[in-house]
């Protein structure tokens, strides 16, 4: 794979204190910049920005993906294996509920991957996946 430049993401969030909390305390983002209305944080290298919105609402859309109602739109980053298992027992640690638990998407197949989803205190659908072997993230 090529060397990847970071992406970023503005999202909105009902409370930046809870944000700063589950972002930064219980996901583990380094936090960045932030002003009373926003705060950037690290997910990986890359950088998300927590917006207070306190009237936005979650979209609570869903798509059927291997037996599974995945929730849309959602926002994530593609984790080693080891990072993708240390993040699920944070989770689950943290009491968080997983709208889809940590598994295994379609096992025994081109692109097979571990993933997961869960939601942030605002209702933004969040998706971390792993593969053993990256080369099958775009596999067809």
């Amino acid at each position: 794979m090529p060397a990847l430049r970071p992406f970023h993401l503005a999202f909105p969030v009902h409370d930046i204190a809870e944000a700063r909390r589950f972002y930064g305390g219980i996901l583990g983002c380094p936090e960045g910049r932030s002003a009373e209305h926003w705060i950037d944080f690290d997910l990986y290298g890359h950088q998300i920005v927590a917006h207070l919105d306190p009237a936005a609402k979650p979209v609570m859309v869903e798509n059927p993906v291997d037996g599974h109602d995945v929730p849309v739109p959602h926002f994530g980053v593609v984790l080693t294996m080891a990072d993708w298992q240390a993040l699920a027992e944070r989770v689950r640690a943290a009491g968080i509920a997983f709208g889809i638990a940590p598994h295994i998407r379609f096992k025994g197949q081109p692109g097979e991957q571990a993933t997961m989803f869960f939601r942030d205190p605002s209702g933004n659908a969040l998706e971390f996946k792993a593969f053993a072997d990256d080369a099958m993230l775009f596999a067809t």
